[in-house]
């Protein structure tokens, strides 16, 4: 069985003028960052492999996730195909995924989250909110083989306020 937990980025600042790539969090997205991945770490597994957007935003908040669920700095990367918005390049990483690793989280960004977790999960969400948590298993025992899998848990700033 394989479980994969997607994390997209808290809210992020336009108050900024930065580049897309480099815009922070604002606030609210730090108090949701640590508030979503403190309720997350009470109730999942560890992930084996947390895996990043190299974007700002979603770094900041996968650091929120790292720490909370207490994953070593040998078990998180960044990707930059994870700055991706269209969902293509998130399926890839997914797919290419080592058979080993049961258990992966991945952050990064919508539209590409909402679109593949509707894809590969068994429940409808109409948007995963900043910040929001999906957890998905599969039966498959490759990461290339996975293909409609069972939407086990959600978990949005709005339900924890």
């Amino acid at each position: 069985m394989k479980t994969l937990y997607f994390v997209r980025h808290a809210k992020s600042s336009w108050k900024y003028d930065v580049d897309d790539h480099k815009r922070p969090l604002k606030g609210r997205g730090e108090r949701d960052g640590k508030l979503v991945s403190k309720e997350v770490s009470l109730s999942i597994e560890q992930p084996e492999k947390i895996i990043s957007s190299d974007a700002t935003r979603a770094l900041t908040t996968a650091h929120f996730f790292k720490k909370a669920l207490k994953v070593d700095d040998a078990n998180f990367e960044t990707n930059h195909d994870l700055y991706d918005f269209s969902g293509q390049n998130v399926m890839r990483i997914i797919k290419s995924l080592p058979d080993n690793l049961d258990t992966v989280m991945i952050v990064g960004h919508n539209h590409a989250f909402t679109s593949v977790v509707n894809m590969l999960g068994n429940k409808y969400i109409e948007n995963v909110p900043t910040c929001g948590f999906v957890m998905l298993q599969f039966e498959e025992e490759k990461w290339s083989s996975i293909t409609t899998g069972k939407t086990v848990k959600t978990v949005f700033p709005r339900d924890l306020k």
